[in-house]
């Protein structure tokens, strides 16, 4: 019996200490959090470009975070639903209010629905991506892809007007009407089936790594002297994989 009662208390003071190794990712995953919501204070405050470049920060200190938990072996049960929650935050509330006080809240109420709207997809989006890590009879080459839109990609997709108008001087991309229906048409890829490459599984054939390396430094010396175009072109370019990520995706289906 005072064995089972040492042997309790063992694995109370195990559960009670937490290493190093999986204090950092969650520690980014926080950072990333407070950086989202700072996106929204800069949003009330119509620090525009403050606020998505909050947003921005968030994804990738979003990226970093897995690949610092993988990289330390600090994965857990506890920072992947702390994740979840940063990126409900930092990609589905605060994209949705950046736009809603840039744009949509002069329609009132049908501006507050297009935030519920793309809120809601992410947390259905973000649901279904914590099931499906239970799967335990995934496709061979599940992990190259993704079910729906990711949470980081469609913030930055949610952004793209307000990153076009802050080098484009047309009124019309902040129209409330346009700005509702385009945070529709992302809220409704988030949640689809639509396969969109994940890049984590993805091999590059050796002829391509010289290419890949000399686009990854002119894209560097754009972000440097131009940012928001840098950034438009990069959503733009995640906007034409697509296509690409569903056609891949059937001829693997068809492959399996």
């Amino acid at each position: 019996m005072r064995r089972l009662k040492m042997a309790d208390k063992s694995r109370k003071g195990r559960l009670r200490m937490m290493s190093i190794s999986t204090v950092i990712p969650n520690l980014i995953t926080v950072l990333a959090l407070c950086s989202g919501l700072t996106g929204i204070r800069f949003a009330v405050h119509e620090r525009w470009e403050f606020a998505v470049g909050a947003i921005g920060l968030a994804a990738i200190l979003d990226t970093l975070d897995g690949r610092m938990a993988r990289l330390l072996k600090g994965q857990s049960r506890f920072g992947a639903e702390l994740d979840s929650l940063s990126d409900f935050i930092s990609f589905g509330v605060a994209p949705a209010l950046i736009l809603f006080f840039w744009s949509t809240d002069v329609l009132g109420g049908f501006g507050w629905m297009s935030v519920l709207f793309f809120s809601t997809c992410m947390a259905l989006r973000l649901a279904r991506f914590n099931t499906k890590l239970d799967d335990l009879d995934p496709k061979p080459f599940a992990a190259r892809f993704f079910s729906g839109v990711p949470a980081p990609a469609a913030a930055g997709l949610a952004c793209l007007p307000i990153i076009l108008s802050f080098e484009m001087d047309f009124e019309i991309l902040r129209t409330p009407q346009i700005v509702i229906g385009w945070l529709v048409i992302i809220g409704l890829m988030m949640v689809s089936s639509l396969p969109t490459y994940s890049f984590k599984g993805t091999k590059l054939p050796q002829k391509l790594v010289i290419p890949i390396f000399l686009i990854g430094g002119i894209f560097i010396a754009g972000a440097l002297t131009e940012p928001w175009i840098a950034l438009a072109a990069l959503i733009f370019c995640y906007l034409l994989s697509i296509p690409l990520s569903f056609r891949s995706y059937r001829k693997l289906m068809k492959l399996h």
